[in-house]
């Protein structure tokens, strides 16, 4: 590795680390857990991910959205079977991977893929509000004043710093610089000192305190089989944002395959589950980062903290940390979407709009199950509209139908619609050389023809069939 990358992975897994280490104390006290849980999972996740995954510069940890799908399961049953929740998760995502089924992330369209990135930069956004209040309050005064100084201050100096240089990560100049000027002049601002205390010693191995029979199971399995789903989509996704960023290509199943060991680890050793958070991802790469350092030094550096550098880590400000994370909301939002509303299709627009408002509303998978559904009706509407068929009269008197198009389950009805059984000679060809046949409604809708020319006493012929479509009619018995 090259010196100057070799130090820009350093600086950039060092600034990653400062970002994650709120967001995975957040994330706990969502999930109701010990915030030593969130900091045990974000090392071990962002080390082994980093370390074995398949997007080298990516960064994963105790992310949010897998937060709150176990709050349930926390509040009903404890933390003992969220540790089983997380192995059995992990056990998913490693299937999955292994399956070699993150190819299927290439079926996600590149609205929805959009809709993501706006979602989740609007999740970021507004998470950071809650920094804004004390004790369920919002702050007042002076305290709000200094909140809004020290969080302008820092978003100026990441913003203005890269005109003057880029020998060092603004991000982290930002921090450090509001942290010693905090320090320094006695600023009653809060800190991160404030939201929990994070020292504490190394991860212990141990396996859930839990009866292992199919109850327990039975119990467990709804949870893990979301956890592992929102997991492996929002890796997935966030890999392929990296993959646009650095001009590179990622491998999604080498990288399943290292989240679910990740997360296995992390369940043996009590940490909470993790996936890939794409506001660190963003932070990391627009550092420098880009090799596997830059992930691994994000991971170790949690455990340092934990370990030996608590108390200044939790000198460091809430407000530094607030205007990164708006600054990263802000350039993961793709502001290009906006632009693009009138120059693409009504339907392309509308399925970036679902998905950043059910992201937003509810949940990643949720959004993105509704975004690919979206974009397969539609899909499914605008190949069915494109079929479409001629006609003339032969010499002998029969009549000759050229078929062009898919015919599915869509288009079946117009494709009926081509033809006049009533009112036909008695001789008809349909010539399919341009026509391809994809489901059994396709089939149906051949019989369906041949039964209504039946009917009114004339004989279809049906010439030039493909392969494919004659290896459909002979499964069907056709």
């Amino acid at each position: 590795m090259k010196p100057a990358s070799l130090r820009a992975d350093l600086l950039a897994g060092l600034t990653s680390s400062f970002a994650l280490v709120p967001e995975c104390i957040a994330f706990a006290l969502v999930a109701q857990v010990n915030p030593l849980m969130g900091l045990y999972g974000a090392f071990i996740i962002c080390t082994l991910t980093a370390l074995f995954g398949g997007r080298p510069g990516m960064i994963s940890g105790a992310a949010g959205s897998m937060a709150v799908v176990i709050v349930a399961l926390v509040v009903q049953h404890g933390v003992q079977y969220l540790l089983a929740t997380v192995l059995l998760g992990g056990l998913i995502m490693l299937a999955f991977g292994l399956l070699r089924l993150g190819k299927l992330i290439r079926m996600v369209p590149h609205p929805v893929m959009l809709g993501f990135v706006n979602g989740l930069a609007i999740i970021i956004a507004l998470a950071q509000f809650e920094h804004f209040q004390h004790d369920g309050q919002w702050l007042q005064g002076k305290a709000l004043y200094l909140m809004l100084g020290l969080v302008a201050l820092t978003m100026g100096i990441v913003y203005l710093l890269p005109r003057l240089t880029r020998a060092v990560p603004p991000a982290l100049v930002a921090i450090l610089g509001i942290g010693a000027l905090v320090y320094l002049l006695d600023l009653p601002t809060h800190t991160l000192g404030d939201m929990a205390q994070i020292a504490g010693g190394l991860p212990a191995l141990m396996l859930p305190d839990i009866p292992w029979n199919l109850e327990t199971l039975a119990i467990i399995a709804p949870y893990a089989i979301l956890m592992a789903l929102v997991g492996l989509l929002e890796t997935l996704l966030t890999l392929n944002l990296t993959d646009e960023i650095t001009a590179t290509r990622g491998h999604p199943d080498r990288e399943c395959v290292a989240l679910g060991v990740a997360n296995m680890t992390s369940g043996l050793f009590g940490g909470m589950g993790g996936c890939a958070m794409i506001g660190q991802t963003v932070i990391n790469l627009s550092s420098g980062g880009r090799g596997r350092l830059s992930g691994v030094v994000a991971g170790v550096m949690i455990l340092l903290f934990v370990l030996f550098l608590s108390p200044l880590i939790e000198r460091i400000p809430l407000a530094a940390l607030v205007g990164v994370m708006f600054v990263v909301a802000q350039q993961t939002f793709a502001w290009g979407s906006l632009r693009v509303a009138g120059k693409v299709p009504a339907n392309d627009v509308l399925v970036i709009v679902a998905v950043t408002a059910i992201t937003v509303a509810t949940d990643l998978a949720t959004a993105v199950l509704c975004g690919i559904v979206i974009a397969a009706l539609n899909f499914a509407w605008q190949h069915a509209r494109e079929l479409y068929a001629d006609s003339d009269m032969q010499a002998d008197g029969s009549k000759l139908y050229r078929a062009h198009g898919t015919l599915f389950f869509a288009s079946c009805t117009t494709f009926l619609a081509q033809f006049e059984p009533a009112d036909d000679p008695q001789q008809v060809t349909l010539d399919c050389r341009h026509l391809s046949f994809v489901d059994y409604s396709a089939i149906a809708a051949l019989k369906t023809l041949r039964e209504r020319y039946e009917r009114a006493g004339k004989h279809l012929r049906v010439v030039h069939l493909s392969e494919r479509c004659k290896q459909l009619l002979k499964r069907a018995g056709e």
